[in-house]
């Protein structure tokens, strides 16, 4: 599956670069505009597959440009979540008439940013290719320590098993042990509870009970350990 593509619009260069943050572990490639005139020349080229724009901007606002996106055929069904200053009505009736799919409200919460771009493009947070990986792992639950075992891992995140409840979306601590070669490396920090998979309608059948974990804090270092251990050694042996 090809790589989506996200359009980032928004003048204020500490706003970028917080929402590419936000995008880092996730399969996309991320474009980035300074104003409307900018994002719709860079629509126009560069066809992403979601646009995040912010209202107020130099040049061309936000929702002229939507407005503008909207109304040609050709980039009409592309989904654009604008982005307004919390508390003011009146910017989000002007990015409704504009015609935009999503709004969310500063400052930027990094699970709203990644909800509404869920809900506005499928498969906007497939994850790169999960491998086997057995392993057991430990973390909070519900205040309390538990332990489950790893099925898959990514560079994104990993799968659980674990025969208990955990709340949706909840933030949790957790470590488990990564064996290499000639070492064994403990990897400990926090993630989020991304999905569930439990009866009695899992969301994968041929998953065991447990839940998709996402990490939200991590050594970029682990990231590139389990990129070149796991991908380059593991598929290869």
């Amino acid at each position: 599956m090809s790589r989506k593509k996200v359009l980032l619009v928004d003048d204020v260069r500490l706003l970028l670069e917080l929402e590419k943050t936000f995008l880092k572990n996730l399969p996309v490639d991320v474009i980035v505009a300074s104003n409307g005139a900018d994002a719709l020349s860079m629509v126009h080229s560069e066809r992403p597959d979601l646009i995040y724009m912010d209202l107020n901007m130099p040049v061309m606002d936000g929702s002229t440009c939507c407005a503008t996106l909207k109304s040609d055929p050709v980039t009409k069904n592309i989904p654009i979540i604008m982005v307004t200053t919390a508390g003011k009505e009146e910017d989000e009736l002007l990015c409704r008439k504009a015609g935009c799919d999503e709004f969310i409200t500063k400052p930027i919460n990094r699970n709203e940013f990644l909800d509404k771009g869920r809900k506005c493009l499928i498969d906007f947070e497939r994850r790169t290719r999960r491998i086997p990986y057995s392993g057991q792992i430990k973390y909070i639950n519900n205040g309390e320590e538990a332990t489950g075992a790893i099925t898959d891992i990514s560079r994104g995140g990993l799968f659980v098993a674990a025969g208990h409840d955990v709340l949706p979306d909840a933030s949790i601590d957790f470590s488990f042990t990564i064996h290499l070669p000639e070492e064994k490396l403990v990897v400990g920090s926090k993630g989020r509870v991304a999905w569930q998979n439990m009866p009695p309608n899992p969301r994968k059948p041929d998953y065991p009970q447990g839940f998709g974990m996402e990490f939200t804090k991590i050594d970029p270092k682990i990231i590139s350990l389990i990129d070149e251990f796991f991908f380059s050694t593991l598929l290869k042996s």
